[in-house]
């Protein structure tokens, strides 16, 4: 089973740690930047999975000790130049967190180096997230100049608040793994040296535990997030907008220079 999943996502790699422990390994561009491909893998890969059998717990890792920096260039100029690409990367950010949320087991996310925009979801959208002092994580959406869409509106203000929520997301403010644990935003910091272990320790008690408890609790709990179901679609709308516009070609060009974004006046009448 494990081998017809690598087939059909060439991006991710599959094992058992341990048992009832499934790792999923992505691997993508520098800092392991999401391409088209394996953006589309991380959204689609959940419902199969469910058929995998032995599935208790879910390792979710990047490849080289890092996590992922978000949307490769290349993606984000691929939704700019296509109204199709748009609306397909639409669905998949929207699957891209949805997909770990209801997937019926726990999910863990050992979060190394670097968590940015779909890299940042991705890890926040799982169950427990752990996070090594060193990691550094940004939304990074209005840094790109597009609305923080893809899972900020609906994870954001449950994990820090309402408050915190807008300090980090307005002003695009990075934060490092011991601040994150404080904030709330993450479950656990720990030693740099010691985030893999911990992560697949966590992982590990969770595939011991009492299976159908865990799974029921999950779901009751997630229903918190279920219930701004509409606040998120209009935020990942409003995202998608922003890439059509002047200010995302502006960040786009910015980051790919290097330099701080000049981002144009916006409409007389906005």
């Amino acid at each position: 089973m494990l081998a017809s999943l690598e087939a059909r996502y060439p991006g991710l790699a599959f094992a058992w740690p341990r048992p009832g422990v499934l790792e999923i390994t992505f691997r993508g561009e520098k800092l392991n930047a999401m391409p088209p491909a394996l953006h589309r893998a991380l959204a689609r890969v959940w419902r199969d999975l469910e058929a995998v059998e032995g599935v208790r717990a879910v390792l979710l890792r990047g490849e080289g000790g890092v996590f992922s920096a978000g949307g490769s260039f290349g993606l984000i100029e691929e939704m700019r130049a296509s109204h199709e690409a748009l609306l397909r990367v639409f669905w998949e950010a929207r699957d891209l967190v949805l997909g770990p949320l209801n997937f019926p087991r726990p999910v863990v996310a050992a979060v190394e180096k670097v968590a940015v925009g779909a890299g940042l979801a991705l890890a926040l959208a799982a169950d427990i997230a752990v996070v090594g002092k060193g990691t550094r994580l940004l939304d990074g959406h209005l840094r790109l100049g597009v609305a923080a869409g893809d899972h900020a509106v609906l994870l954001w203000p449950l994990l820090v608040g309402m408050a915190k929520a807008k300090y980090y997301l307005l002003l695009c403010e990075a934060v490092d793994g011991e601040e994150a644990e404080r904030i709330g935003l993450v479950s656990l910091c720990v030693e740099d040296d010691q985030l893999e272990a911990k992560g697949l320790e966590v992982a590990t008690k969770l595939a011991e535990g009492a299976q159908t408890s865990i799974r029921f609790t999950k779901y009751a709990l997630n229903n918190w997030l279920r219930m701004a179901g509409p606040s998120f679609d209009a935020s990942l709308a409003l995202e998608m907008v922003g890439f059509t516009g002047p200010e995302a070609k502006e960040g786009l060009a910015s980051l790919r220079e290097k330099r701080k974004p000049s981002f144009p006046p916006p409409p007389e009448d906005f």
